[in-house]
């Protein structure tokens, strides 16, 4: 229901204000009569518009009212009111989360901003007469409606409003007949901070009590296409929306510009998302705090310790013979899987294998044994624990995982049981491996990190649980989608093999220094995180109070980077459903750094990249140089979304031995 519309329906019918008032306009006399009466009626109803008293309107405006427009519902009428009736009048907050459950509600006026510029006039004007962007679809309660009017407003003032009664109408109709006006997409102009909007005034889905907008989630493909429909969301909202899930509450970028403006404006300690179901396992089972939970110094402090072994590309070059080893074991293994069509049953498994027995021999100097044909139970177990952990947390991450906890919930108790699946199995090997080294700590990668920069085993036991978790199926995954990639684009396949051959000689182990020399093949690596990310999103949590785009955003809003959003915008890349890596070799076009993150930004970017990145660039050149990957069929694979984005079905991609 429109405020003012009970107003409206008085004037009567479809037929313009000025027709109904020219009877009215004759004398002078008249003139005063009607509007002292309207201004008393006013202050009696509390309505932002001034509409005529029934009693003094004319024979003609008495009549019956018009029937209802087509496609208008009952009660609702158009009207055409001059400019003067639009009075930048805002609603009580209560009339805006009842009359706007779709979006936040905008501030009241204060003595700073009651001078608007041109475009905050236009959108207090549209805070007194929603137009059909704001209108509600649900009826408004008249109490919500009602706003004072100041009672210093003097009879003159509105004798002077009444002399604009002559000129032409401006229409205002209902938003139920008129047609949707196309959202503008907000560009990333810069703000002063005292010009931006309150984040109240976000755009976004429908808010319900309680729920949010899980609702609609749920009906457009649930928490699995959820990467899909804030694709979806971006589109119709813009670059910047806010958008609720139960309890979870965010705000979500997806611009360059708006990412850039948050990495400038970065603090010494940035937050991540907080997460909750992993910071409750640790304080039930009394565990320490890993680098994906730990916050402030005591994160900057961890961080630092392995920093100076996981960043630096010296020290990772280093690691390229472990490796290799477990990559020429791998080959092995894809010989004895493939069919006579080549193609491999489960290879998604198969791959999870292959990067959990290399990050074991990096972090822990063991091999588990996973990639020949009896494998330990242990082993397995790691990593059904770590995809049933995945599959778990996300359910309580929308939902208050107290709950859970406190109803020992079947989540929780699969979320915990995986819990110590993982941590007995890091612990069993990281005091194994500090147990070896104990004599020579500095000839060791993990005991260096452990001795000389004076951690607890509780934060090593987290932190390195953390980094196995990350480079697990992360890395596997990544693998996965660029492995398909090069099967639906053969022309990229034998160009980037041509390269290989080119800086390898036959035979030959790949190394660390070899792929300084192959940019194809790291173009063909981004282009694949581009178009297929393994995390479509990453997160950030305020702490301060932060101006992004037009909007000021207190301390504590946690933000959703949309990386996958950026990768498939034609605005950052052209043609950007095309595999095309040549994209990332142009040197007159650059692509914007902001634009592509799939290790996320800033000093919280994963700190495993320089790892993930050696261990896919040495597993192309084997794979590729012995295989032709080749596409079964050409039937689209569509992605799910399980804590990272999945193929919906068994990637149709063969083996076949060049």
């Amino acid at each position: 229901m429109v405020p003012g519309h009970g107003a409206w329906r008085r004037i009567g019918g479809d037929r313009s204000a000025s027709q109904h008032l020219s009877p009215l306009l004759d004398t002078s006399t008249w003139r005063l009569q009607t509007w002292t009466a309207a201004a008393r009626t006013h202050r009696r109803a509390r309505i932002p518009s001034l509409p005529l008293p029934r009693d003094t309107q004319a024979p003609e405006a008495r009549a019956r009212p018009a029937p209802a427009p087509r496609g208008c519902r009952a009660g609702q009428r158009r009207a055409s009111l001059p400019r003067s009736f639009l009075l930048p009048v805002p609603l009580p907050p209560a009339a805006s989360h009842t009359c706007w459950p779709s979006s936040p509600p905008s501030p009241a006026p204060t003595s700073q901003n009651r001078q608007a510029p041109t475009s905050r006039r236009r959108h207090l004007s549209r805070i007194a007469f929603p137009g059909p962007r704001a209108l509600p679809r649900a009826r408004c309660p008249p109490a919500a409606m009602s706003c004072p009017i100041a009672k210093s407003r003097s009879l003159v003032a509105l004798l002077q409003q009444l002399g604009h009664l002559g000129q032409p109408p401006r229409p205002v109709a209902s938003a139920a007949c008129a047609p949707p006006r196309p959202r503008e997409v907000p560009l990333c102009p810069p703000v002063e901070p005292g010009e931006a909007q309150n984040a109240a005034a976000l755009p976004g889905p429908t808010n319900w009590p309680l729920l949010g907008s899980l609702l609609e989630i749920l009906w457009k493909g649930g928490l699995k296409k959820q990467h899909d429909t804030l694709a979806e969301y971006h589109k119709k909202y813009g670059k910047i929306f806010r958008m609720k899930l139960g309890s979870f509450d965010s705000v979500h970028l997806g611009s360059p510009c708006l990412l850039e403006a948050l990495y400038r404006t970065e603090s010494a300690h940035p937050q991540r998302l907080e997460i909750k179901p992993w910071k409750a396992y640790r304080d039930y089972r009394e565990e320490g705090y890993g680098l994906l939970i730990l916050e402030g110094e005591d994160w900057q402090r961890v961080r630092s310790a392995f920093q100076k072994k996981l960043m630096k590309p010296v020290e990772i070059m280093k690691l390229d013979n472990k490796i290799n080893e477990v990559l020429a074991d791998f080959m092995g293994r894809i010989d004895e899987l493939c069919d006579e069509r080549g193609r491999i049953e489960d290879l998604y498994s198969e791959l999870n294998k292959w990067s959990f027995e290399s990050i074991c021999l990096v972090l822990y100097e063991k091999r588990f044994g996973l990639l020949r044909k009896n494998v330990g139970d242990e082993a397995l177990n790691f990593i059904m624990a770590i995809k049933t952990m995945m599959s778990t947390f996300g359910r309580m991450m929308v939902t208050p995982v107290e709950l859970h906890k406190s109803l020992n919930t079947k989540v929780w108790q699969a979320h915990t049981l995986a819990w110590d699946t993982i941590f007995k199995s890091v612990k069993s090997c990281i005091d194994n491996r500090l147990e070896k080294y104990s004599e020579q700590p500095s000839t060791d990668f993990l005991c260096d990190i452990y001795h000389h920069n004076q951690l607890s085993k509780k934060e090593l036991y987290a932190a390195v649980t953390e980094l196995q978790l990350a480079a697990v199926e992360t890395t596997a995954n990544s693998l996965m989608w660029i492995l398909y990639n090069l099967s639906r684009n053969p022309h990229v396949q034998q160009k980037l093999l041509k390269e290989i051959q080119r800086v390898l000689p036959e035979n030959q182990m790949p190394r660390a220094e070899d792929l300084r020399n192959m940019p194809y093949l790291k173009a063909c690596l981004k282009e694949s995180m581009r178009l297929t990310p393994s995390v479509p999103f990453t997160t950030r949590t305020l702490d301060k109070e932060t101006v992004l785009g037009e909007y000021a955003l207190p301390k504590g809003t946690v933000l959703m980077l949309n990386t996958q959003v950026l990768g498939s915008n034609e605005e950052n890349f052209k043609d950007s459903s095309q595999f095309r890596p040549e994209r990332w070799l142009q040197e007159k076009k650059k692509i914007n750094p902001f634009a592509h993150l799939p290790f996320g930004i800033g000093k919280r970017m994963c700190i495993g990249r320089r790892l993930a990145e050696l261990q896919l660039h040495l597993a192309l050149c084997w794979i590729i140089r012995k295989y032709d990957i080749v596409a079964t069929d050409h039937e689209p694979v569509e992605m799910l979304h399980l804590g990272i984005l999945v193929p919906s079905r068994e990637l149709p991609i063969a083996f076949r031995q060049r």
